[in-house]
């Protein structure tokens, strides 16, 4: 039965920069980034070496744990060169693609008809394996494990967030597919979340799931706070969420037999120029899009991929994340403010809770850059002051002190199973006190999955 939720607490920041729909440039990119850091719990062990030849979908790494859960390239070509980092730590495998482009052939298969043995070893062959998120913690999902429910939010309310209807709307055989492929997996459901903040979702005609709407400000379209409302997450449970832009991929495995993860990317932010989508794959090197940068020097912009609240700086030498549809640009603020805080106007500046004059022109849209305005301190005593944009029951500061505590109990009692850091997000963005909560989160995440272990 679908269920319709709505959302009282949260924040939409407006940030200024909105991508407009429609497709600027088609990226076929000269160099690919196989990135095993985009996932969390992956081992990496390389399979290839600098002038292999691959092609789209063959394995280019394997989890040390797992040798079944592979890599593979997203375009054909020659491997270029093994970037490592600090102590040796794999970062990536840069692939030189070819003019034209050659797949692995997997074969088209009707995914109703598939077993859930069948439906496990495509996604392991084809390298969409590690796409599949497990919760609690968000590692690495276990092929050995059948997940309580798979849970899918088809939508984002991050700030400047790609929309799904323009970048999905036109792929939904794929995916039914992957829904009827994801639903083998589970003895559970596979509950779809819907956005109802306006309009109708390309993803309300899915069938064989339970389809769910939800309304209300960011982060109501974060999957963590979704589950949070669907069917919370206990201690001794196993849940998997699955991506929009990793659901297509899957279906489409099925439907054409190939690993296709084109995608629309939104390039948004306040230093874009004429913000509006580009499609490519993952692994785009950042400077493919510098026509949207202009003559704006390197270091004064960030680049994220992602959005601007949990997205990833990369800088103009990075690539696209794997799970990423959006890339952000944003001018480094690292100028110093006249009268800082004791400046009553502010009428360029945005407050969460009345302290400038911004929220006497809600509609207004902020060229925001990096600038904290103001240094780390000790935190603020009141929950109720984050919990204010977080619609979850949790109390987030008493968690993320115990994580940066190191507290286990503690954690466990408020809520270390339900969230992970883009939950948070919010509550870092309104934090006075300026503290990485996110980090904490990730840092508590860290701990529980090293004593649990």
């Amino acid at each position: 039965m679908s269920q319709n939720f709505v959302l009282k607490k949260g924040l939409n920041i407006p940030v200024s920069g909105e991508a407009a729909l429609h497709v600027s440039k088609t990226i076929a990119p000269g160099i690919v980034a196989v990135q095993p850091t985009d996932f969390k719990g992956f081992l990496p062990r390389l399979l290839v070496k600098e002038g292999d030849p691959v092609l789209c979908g063959s394995p280019v790494m394997a989890d040390k744990k797992n040798a079944d859960i592979l890599l593979t390239s997203p375009v054909s070509g020659t491997v270029k060169e093994i970037v490592r980092g600090d102590k040796r730590k794999l970062l990536a495998v840069l692939i030189e693609a070819d003019a034209k482009q050659q797949c692995v052939d997997f074969g088209v298969k009707d995914a109703s008809k598939l077993d859930a043995d069948q439906v496990r070893q495509a996604l392991l062959q084809s390298g969409l394996w590690p796409w599949l998120i497990q919760r609690p913690y968000g590692i690495l999902a276990n092929p050995d494990v059948r997940p309580r429910d798979i849970f899918i939010s088809t939508f984002s309310t991050a700030p400047l967030a790609a929309d799904s209807n323009f970048c999905f709307g036109s792929e939904l055989q794929a995916a039914q597919a992957g829904v009827c492929a994801l639903s083998k997996l589970t003895d559970g459901k596979v509950h779809v979340s819907l956005d109802g903040n306006g309009g109708s979702s390309a993803f309300a005609a899915l069938q064989h799931c339970e389809l769910h709407t939800f309304q209300g400000k960011h982060p109501a379209g974060n999957v963590g706070v979704q589950i949070s409302h669907i069917a919370p997450i206990c201690k001794e449970d196993i849940v998997w969420t699955v991506s929009p832009v990793a659901l297509i991929a899957i279906g489409k495995l099925f439907t054409t037999g190939r690993l296709d993860v084109r995608r629309k990317v939104a390039v948004t932010g306040p230093m874009a120029i004429e913000p509006a989508y580009i499609e490519t794959v993952p692994g785009m090197p950042m400077k493919e899009i510098s026509f949207f940068c202009g003559n704006t020097p390197a270091d004064t912009m960030r680049i994220i991929s992602g959005d601007v609240l949990t997205g990833k700086a990369v800088g103009e030498n990075g690539y696209l994340g794997t799970f990423d549809n959006q890339v952000s640009l944003l001018h480094e603020g690292t100028e110093e403010e006249l009268l800082g805080w004791l400046n009553p106007v502010r009428a360029h500046q945005f407050s969460a809770d009345h302290s400038y004059f911004s929220w006497l022109t809600p509609k207004k849209k902020y060229a925001m850059d990096t600038n904290l305005h103001g240094g780390p301190r000790a935190f603020l005593m009141n929950d109720g002051y984050y919990a204010r944009v977080l619609p979850m029951d949790i109390y987030p500061v008493y968690l993320a002190k115990a994580c940066l505590a190191g507290e286990i109990e503690k954690m466990e009692k408020f809520g270390i199973y339900e969230v992970l850091p883009e939950d948070l997000a919010t509550c870092e963005f309104v934090d006075p006190s300026k503290n990485n909560i996110q980090e904490m989160i990730e840092q508590g995440i860290d701990l529980m999955l090293k004593e649990m272990a």
